[in-house]
């Protein structure tokens, strides 16, 4: 026993005697770096706090996600805050869920196999325009939010963000989609073929493609499927069937010195909305008995547009699926709203809001939305004319570049004489006056969607 009470007591005279000695150099002991900061420090830092994706509040696609990822401000943003994807809205589903990385938004967003989570498309896979993250950064990530998502303490094992092999392998995963006729469905599947998109390149381009209709055919669903880096997909009609761009012919929106082709942009000022958007793997149905009619001798533009923020080529490609069904099956023809603005003046240095009206003749049910300007337009807003609901807000999109499309699923019940009116305010930075036209540097107001007269 008295050996013991003589260890006990030199102890702390020894550690005593270290710690104060001159002569003898502490080792020190390394600081335990939290899981969340090696996560900011190793992946959300360099991989999605960039410049134009998740950097700060101006970036031009902060309207759309509303996210910031930088250091001092990911973990607010992240850990138990909703979403903005409508997809994830719909589903529950936010942006870190703690102890659910199966109901996190970040998750999803950077697993690029849709077979992981049930094939539910969550938009763009992440990070866009650069390259999947490895097998063990997404466990790395999938356990963090499992142990509870904390912002201090280490619950994953560091060493799996080192790991570099890629969790998702495009080339040979993805799976073109299959036709309605594969699926013993009636319909069309249009394409554009598989394209190169060059390194730290973003190309976004055009392809009308017929459908080869002797007759009219009536659209009920419309299914897009894309490869990865995807910003978005978008189907057009055209205003005007004469002046149309020759069938199959890959337009450039951008040449390789990232100038626009101004040849293409005036192109698109035929344009009408038609379907697709900013989801560039969606499926969208009209409500039960209705369906879209498009003429005989039919023809879409194929819109897609991709990031490349890597050394190599990516690679795009896309699919469209239009399901039909026979025109005795439709009891409510959707036609498209096409309310333009053409006349208005934007004074130099100014900012200016213009406000326009439009009203319906007869009584209609509106079930879908979107806007149109350019890049000085900051924000679009459609509000309700007349009834009411007048002056209600029904839709709002701040990205120019990349407008929201608003499917709503109780449609909007407006009677004859009531309408939508426009709201849109542009900052005009020119020492000119603007107003509408054709190019970049003018400017339009466009309100496009869907409505079927009751």
């Amino acid at each position: 026993m008295k050996k013991w009470l003589l260890f006990l007591a030199i102890i702390p005279f020894g550690c005593s005697k270290v710690a104060n000695d001159p002569g003898v150099t502490p080792t020190p002991q390394a600081a335990t770096v939290s899981s969340f900061d090696l996560l900011q420090d190793k992946l959300l830092t360099p991989s999605c706090a960039s410049s134009g994706c998740h950097l700060s509040m101006n970036d031009v696609s902060f309207a759309q996600h509303g996210l910031v990822l930088t250091k001092g401000n990911a973990y607010a943003n992240l850990v138990g805050v909703a979403s903005v994807n409508p997809v994830a809205l719909k589903n529950s589903v936010i942006r870190v869920r703690k102890f659910a990385s199966s109901e996190s938004l970040l998750f999803h967003k950077l697993n690029w196999d849709l077979s992981h989570h049930g094939l539910v498309s969550y938009g763009a896979p992440m990070p866009l325009g650069g390259k999947p993250i490895s097998k063990g950064q997404l466990a790395f990530v999938q356990k963090w939010i499992d142990a509870g998502a904390p912002s201090v303490g280490t619950v994953a094992d560091a060493s799996l963000l080192d790991d570099t092999t890629p969790s998702f392998v495009e080339s040979a995963n993805f799976i073109p989609l299959p036709s309605p006729a594969e699926e013993g469905k009636s319909g069309i599947q249009l394409k554009v073929d598989r394209f190169v998109v060059p390194p730290n390149f973003e190309r976004e381009l055009f392809v009308r493609r017929p459908l080869n209709n002797t007759a009219p055919v009536y659209v009920a669903r419309i299914k897009l499927k894309s490869r990865a880096n995807s910003h978005h997909m978008v189907l057009y009609d055209f205003r005007s069937k004469t002046l149309l761009p020759n069938t199959d012919e890959v337009r450039d929106l951008r040449n390789l010195d990232n100038s626009l082709n101004i040849a293409t942009v005036i192109q698109m000022s035929n344009h009408i909305f038609l379907g697709g958007g900013t989801d560039p793997n969606s499926d969208y149905s009209f409500p039960a008995g209705m369906a879209l009619q498009l003429p005989a001798n039919a023809s879409i533009d194929l819109n897609p547009h991709y990031f490349n923020k890597t050394t190599d080529n990516l690679y795009g490609e896309n699919y469209v699926n239009l399901y039909t069904v026979p025109a005795d099956q439709v009891k409510q023809i959707v036609k498209m709203i096409d309310f333009n603005v053409t006349s208005f003046t934007l004074p130099a240095n100014q900012t200016t809001t213009i406000t326009r009206d439009f009203k319906f003749d007869k009584a209609v049910a509106i079930v879908s939305l979107t806007s149109h300007y350019h890049a000085r337009g900051k924000l679009f807003q459609i509000k309700i004319k007349g009834g009411a609901r007048d002056g209600e807000v029904i839709y709002e999109n701040a990205d120019w570049a990349h407008p929201k499309v608003i499917n709503y699923d109780t449609p909007i019940l407006l009677q004859a004489g009531e309408g939508l009116t426009s709201v849109a305010t542009y900052v005009n930075d020119t020492n000119k006056d603007l107003g509408f036209g054709l190019t970049s540097e003018d400017e339009m107001d466009i309100i496009f969607g869907y409505y079927y007269e009751r």
